[in-house]
């Protein structure tokens, strides 16, 4: 038993038992003084040794109403010290009713962690319940009871509670434990609860952006039936700015990607990061990293022979597909504001093929050129059952959490 326990237990056996120098009045010496010799073995930490001198009150014969009491009073304190939970519940269930507020919750706290100690968790759950119905206010024991559910095969009772902490949390401007996170995750797995699950791992990389969590979020997102592979460049976007991208493939398929998509400049900081990283450039695929390279350097050349005349054409289109397109390089060339103007004329001229990926691009490209706010009201309009509008929530987190730090 650890030490603050013991104190527990001591203050609650000087507040349901009686002193050397109260309480003695109407009782006989054939059980006073066994009680009295159990009190002074609970405040030495001897808990067994009470239990036995309890026993040899309770021995006596024809005892007094009064008497009885006193009994389960001592009996509840030492059975609690010693770890007998089942004895203290016993005795609680005679002396709980003529205890006061305090010293009932006291008591109840007691028989909890001597079940929880035990791993009765089922049990303990119960007990810590009953604390909080007679009123006890200890988060701790909010904890302990939360652990319990868990503990116990109860996850849909503890992600109940996490839940419903964690969003109180939330309402109050506090931020949520981690510990508290995980496990409402932890437990949403194990039921297959895949709401539960989301909503843990969203607020785990809100508040605690580890890799880790972010490299699972992106998966799991990956993973959706509905999601389409044709936002791979924009997850790629998502991981190399959370810091989460780590793999040699990684950075070379991004790359390529995004020369596809017609962001050259973009494809070059995605090759230099990883070179720089010692991602790429090295081990045996280091040659095909240093052609890539080649390749996105040549392209860039050549974009750039034709950039004023490729713009032009895009202003005189009739779809802003285009602009879009071309807005988004440039953001990434380092010309952020003429790159977002021309991306929002793109917007409002209409006939994308695409309009919600657009909104999309348009908010990745306000968060390259510093512009948070910006970006998130834009990726507050984003929509679309095909992943994208899941996609704009988790580059709204970052967004928030860029914003926060």
């Amino acid at each position: 038993m650890n030490r603050q326990f013991q104190r527990l237990i001591v203050a609650a056996a000087a507040a349901l038992v009686f002193g050397a120098a109260h309480g003695q009045s109407g009782m006989r010496p054939e059980v006073g003084k066994p009680l009295q010799a159990a009190e002074a073995l609970i405040k030495g930490g001897k808990f067994r040794e009470a239990l036995a001198k309890v026993r040899e009150a309770d021995a006596v014969g024809g005892k007094s109403a009064s008497e009885n009491l006193m009994v389960e009073r001592m009996r509840l304190a030492a059975a609690s010290g010693a770890g007998d939970a089942d004895t203290a519940a016993k005795a609680f269930e005679t002396v709980g009713a003529s205890a006061g507020g305090a010293d009932k919750l006291r008591m109840i706290e007691s028989i909890a962690g001597s079940y929880y100690r035990a791993k009765e968790y089922a049990k303990a759950q119960q007990w810590y319940a009953r604390y909080f119905r007679e009123g006890g206010t200890n988060s701790a024991n909010r904890t302990l009871m939360i652990q319990t559910q868990y503990l116990s095969g109860d996850l849909a009772g503890a992600s109940k509670e996490l839940m419903a902490e964690i969003q109180a949390a939330e309402r109050n401007g506090a931020t949520p434990a981690e510990d508290r996170i995980n496990l409402l995750m932890n437990a949403a797995v194990r039921q297959k609860d895949v709401a539960s699950e989301a909503f843990a791992l969203e607020r785990l990389v809100m508040y605690y952006p580890k890799k880790e969590y972010w490299v699972s979020l992106l998966s799991r997102l990956q993973r959706k039936p509905n999601f389409s592979d044709r936002l791979s460049l924009d997850t790629y976007r998502l991981s190399l700015a959370t810091g989460s991208m780590t793999a040699a493939n990684d950075y070379s398929e991004m790359a390529q990607l995004a020369l596809q998509a017609g962001s050259g400049a973009e494809a070059k900081q995605v090759i230099d990061k990883g070179f720089a990283a010692g991602v790429l450039g090295t081990g045996p695929e280091a040659e095909r990293h240093k052609r890539l390279r080649d390749l996105v350097n040549k392209r860039i050349e050549e974009a750039k022979k034709t950039a004023a005349e490729d713009e032009k054409q895009a202003l005189a289109a009739k779809d802003g597909n285009d602009l879009v397109t071309i807005g988004m390089n440039q953001v990434y060339e380092g010309k952020k504001a003429q790159g977002l103007q021309l991306m929002q004329q793109g917007i409002a001229k209409g006939g994308l093929k695409r309009p919600e990926d657009a909104k999309l691009h348009l908010a990745i490209a306000q968060l390259v050129a510093g512009e948070n706010g910006k970006a998130q009201a834009t990726l507050k309009t984003v929509s679309g059952a095909d992943g994208t509008s899941d996609l704009a929530r988790l580059w709204a987190l970052y967004a928030r959490r860029a914003k926060a730090s």
